[in-house]
């Protein structure tokens, strides 16, 4: 069953209330964008030079929630999450076919620039991690180039094995920087999974998952027309320029997706 809930002191760590809706058991938190944008860079503040116990952002979108129905770590790693927002127009419908409340939609391409302006402002630091080696660097440095005064203290590509020495070699570097906010983009399950298995090695404030967040930021991968992307027809962009990589995900799992919804909704009305 999808409701709405209010939380209260999920974790030792997390006392504020929260609204969500739940969208096949994972739990969608209903705050506005600029509000979760507050949120976030809340949790970014150094509290002195002691070890951080760093808070968990991840988003669902349709992709997300395929993922993890066959996949119990990637739904542990949700469950575990501080924040989880909606990234897509799928969740939406699937919160109305569900009857549940229906969450706003926050897209990377969006907030990024926001977080940043915001982090430029109070003095907050990120470090990018994902992508294929290079895409990470442009996007920094476009980053830079807009926000002048933000603090991008460090970038590497996600294209290392996890379990090498390489990963260990990763945290190092991020330690030695210690970023406010550690965005990883390295598409789901995986950039999920590494934050569970690396939180409690990381010294950082706050994991963001981002997906393919870099590749917008980069240029390397143009924005949707916003006739596109206001209307949930986005993946029809990203399809027509990525077809190798994005047809699996849009021909095969958008139905997917669609029939799970419907075989819920169908139980949900079946037992009322």
């Amino acid at each position: 069953m999808a409701v709405a809930v209010e939380v209260r002191g999920e974790t030792p760590r997390t006392q504020e209330a929260r609204e969500l809706s739940w969208i096949f058991d994972i739990p969608i938190d209903l705050g506005r964008p600029e509000d979760l944008l507050q949120r976030v860079t809340s949790w970014a503040s150094r509290n002195g030079d002691g070890p951080r116990l760093p808070r968990r952002v991840m988003y669902a979108n349709a992709h997300v929630l395929n993922q993890s129905a066959g996949n119990a770590e990637l739904r542990g790693a949700l469950e575990a999450a501080d924040l989880v927002y909606c990234d897509g127009y799928g969740v939406r419908l699937a919160a109305k076919a569900l009857e549940a409340p229906i969450p706003h939609r926050m897209t990377g391409a969006d907030w990024i620039w926001s977080l940043a302006a915001m982090c430029e402002q109070i003095g907050e630091s990120i470090y990018l991690l994902g992508s294929e080696p290079t895409v990470a660097g442009r996007a920094a440095a476009n980053l830079e180039r807009r926000f002048p005064a933000l603090d991008v203290v460090g970038h590497h590509h996600g294209y290392f094995d996890v379990d090498s020495p390489h990963n260990d070699r990763v945290v190092e570097d991020i330690n030695a920087r210690r970023p406010s906010i550690l965005l990883v983009g390295m598409g789901t399950p995986k950039q999920e999974l590494w934050v569970q298995a690396n939180a409690h090695r990381l010294d950082v404030d706050v994991l963001w998952t981002v997906g393919a967040l870099f590749d917008v930021v980069s240029g390397k991968v143009p924005r949707a027309p916003g006739w596109l992307a206001d209307n949930g027809l986005e993946w029809i962009f990203r399809l027509a320029i990525e077809p190798g990589r994005m047809w699996r995900r849009y021909l095969l799992g958008n139905p997917v997706f669609m029939r799970r919804v419907m075989t819920h909704a169908r139980a949900r009305h079946a037992g009322s």
